[in-house]
């Protein structure tokens, strides 16, 4: 009722209004805060935790170990859920806000929505400087929470409690545009969290967010059908906007009726299910042998939510047709027009569904159909090489994820972010469901893991979620296996062990510099870290966790580990050591990582000579 007010304070206002808000699409509504992630200090423990706590299940609290990993369990979760519901996550001032820093660009980078509330220092600057603040002495205003700017969609600062009420609406608009979502970061000064103030009811009442379906400009819809009709080469590219659009079924349908095949980024996999006869598999720097080859032929390329990361054009060589055009179909305008292409600013469903529509009667011609076709059998013949190879003594990478694949239900889910892994995971792992591939790799941030695959399965409750991770990932954040056996949320973590970074040490010897720095070694005497094998036991680690620990020395071990950990209600890692030597090929692709121009290393020259030589291939797209 107008008029009327409810006196709170701000921090209770907060909780209030975070509690009652809903978003609807396609007519279908669901509350879009699940919770709140936090870790309470000086900063938010008066304020926020107070309101949190006076709030019980409206908004139901979750005990973290470390911000950083808050956020990304937050990111899992919303990615899980097509960016329809999220996490705020709160934390003290100083170290414990700067910790989510990271997060933040993760989540801002990944384009979903997450809320954070990091304590401020006073805004009365009465009791300055308090402890953990930062001093500007020519900017006085200045705290560590201005960090978080460049890696937030939307930022504010609420230096008096009146102005919640227009930060929050503003902060909801973003939140809920998949155009601009990412970050959205309130700065709460602590004073000012306990101040009370008399608040409008209608800001405290439930409040609906529709989230719409930009639908394409026809005469651009036009446009790009006439160059859909008039390609004899086209690629569809299809990246994370099919899945969060909820499109899979609007593109199979495209698919099967005009033959056009399809790459995926590594945020889009699983558009189409693994099998699937024009579902090519990965494309770019870990792409597979035929999204390759016909990526390198294609003289059209359809993009489809993909913001066109140097992973997915491996940095602009691998489209290498000379007249190739591009199509990009992205809700974001500043997507839509890269590499020079066609743009159509919209929904990918609704986009694939109009140009469906206009190319009716249209299909590729029947050789080219079939080229497609036999490049998806012989990759599946290429997995099947790779999930057996049978090596020894150690088993290779391919073949452990290969055991987990197989153990894997259809729906079930595997989270993955930084490393060998996630190239890997990308040729190899047939994802049979849209949401059944949930790998970080926009910002490849190590430590996501873990974190990230207790928010998926927090959003996703009746999915196995089959975490793989690296020992180098592991030893950065592996703090959340508490929250997961806390909160009675089983993980299988399928916990690699190479002793050292496998992927950074490929790509130094890439490049001639040998694995240096790359490898867990002891320091030798002649004062390199060449000496024996740190003892490290990340299993005992895990265990000391509450995580129940199984050993696997073999692929059989692991199949059969991965059965007891399935049949178990009980977070559960297995450990596993994998030849770090024994890689999967990278089938032509290239990555351009610059290499010394100069160096009295031989093996540097070289490198520089090869990088040379493929560099020429990079193309700008006008």
């Amino acid at each position: 009722m107008k008029g009327r007010t409810r006196k709170l304070t701000m921090a209770q206002a907060l909780v209030e209004f975070l509690a009652v808000q809903q978003v609807e699409r396609d007519g279908v509504e669901q509350r879009f805060f699940a919770g709140c992630f936090g870790i309470f200090g000086h900063g938010n423990v008066a304020g926020i935790g107070q309101a949190l706590h006076q709030a019980g299940d409206r908004l139901r609290y979750h005990q973290a170990r470390n911000e950083q990993a808050m956020v990304h369990a937050a990111a899992g979760y919303a990615r899980m859920k097509n960016r329809l519901a999220a996490f705020a996550c709160t934390s003290s001032i100083g170290p414990g806000a700067t910790n989510m820093v990271t997060g933040a660009a993760a989540a801002t980078i990944n384009r979903l929505p997450v809320l954070l509330l990091p304590g401020d220092v006073f805004a009365s600057r009465g009791p300055d400087p308090v402890l953990q603040q930062l001093e500007v002495a020519s900017a006085p205003d200045v705290s560590v929470n201005d960090c978080f700017k460049p890696v937030s969609r939307f930022w504010d600062r609420i230096n008096r409690p009146e102005q919640l009420g227009a930060s929050l609406l503003a902060a909801m608009r973003v939140l809920t545009d998949p155009a601009e979502t990412g970050a959205v970061t309130l700065a709460l000064p602590q004073d000012v969290q306990t101040e009370a103030c008399e608040y409008p009811a209608e800001l405290l009442e439930r409040r609906v967010w529709h989230v719409a379906r930009p639908v394409p400009e026809p005469a651009l819809l036009a446009l790009a059908t006439d160059l859909v009709r008039g390609a004899r080469r086209p690629l569809i590219v299809a990246g994370g906007g099919v899945i969060y659009s909820e499109a899979t079924q609007a593109l199979e349908e495209l698919v099967e009726a005009t033959g056009i095949p399809v790459a995926e980024t590594q945020a889009g996999k699983g558009s189409l299910p693994a099998g699937h006869p024009s579902a090519l598999g990965a494309v770019g720097v870990t792409g597979t042998a035929g999204a390759i080859a016909m990526a390198r032929d294609a003289d059209l390329v359809i993009g489809v939510g993909t913001r066109w990361t140097d992973f997915t054009t491996a940095s602009h060589s691998g489209f290498g047709n000379p007249d190739v055009r591009f199509i990009n179909i992205n809700v974001a305008a500043p997507d839509a027009a890269k590499l020079a292409g066609l743009p159509l600013a919209a929904d990918a469903r609704s986009t694939l569904e109009s140009l469906h529509k206009m190319l009716e009667g249209y299909t590729v011609d029947a050789h080219y159909r079939a080229e497609a076709e036999s490049h998806v059998r012989a990759w599946d013949a290429e997995v099947e090489r790779i999930y057996h190879l049978d090596h020894s003594p150690l088993p290779s990478q391919g073949e452990i994820i290969g055991a987990v694949n197989d153990a894997a239900a259809e729906r079930d889910v595997v989270v993955c972010a930084a490393g060998s892994m996630p190239g890997d995971l990308h040729k190899l792992w047939r994802a049979r469901d849209p949401k059944s591939y949930h790998v970080e790799y926009g910002y490849s941030c190590m430590g996501y893991e873990i974190a990230g695959g207790l928010g998926a399965k927090m959003a996703a409750p009746d999915r196995e979620v089959f975490v793989m991770v690296g020992d180098g990932s592991y030893l950065m954040m592996a703090q959340e296996l508490i929250t997961a056996i806390q909160e009675h949320h089983k993980l299988i973590v399928v916990l690699v062990q190479n002793h050292g970074y496998a992927s950074i040490g490929a790509l130094s010897q890439s490049i001639g510099s040998e694995g240096f720095g790359t490898r867990y070694r002891y320091r030798s005497p002649n004062g390199r870290l060449e000496g024996d094998v740190l003892p490290v036991d990340l299993a005992a680690n895990a265990a000391s966790l509450g995580a129940r620990v199984i050993n696997a020395a073999s692929v059989a071990e692991l199949r059969d580990a991965l059965k007891q950990a399935s049949e178990s209600d009980t977070t559960t890692v297995i450990h596993i050591e994998a030849d770090p030597d024994v890689s999967v090929p990278s089938y032509g692709s290239w990555w351009d990582v610059a290499v010394a121009e100069v160096s009295e290393s031989d093996s540097v020259a070289q490198a520089r000579a090869e990088y040379d030589k493929a560099k020429a291939k990079e193309r700008m797209f006008l």
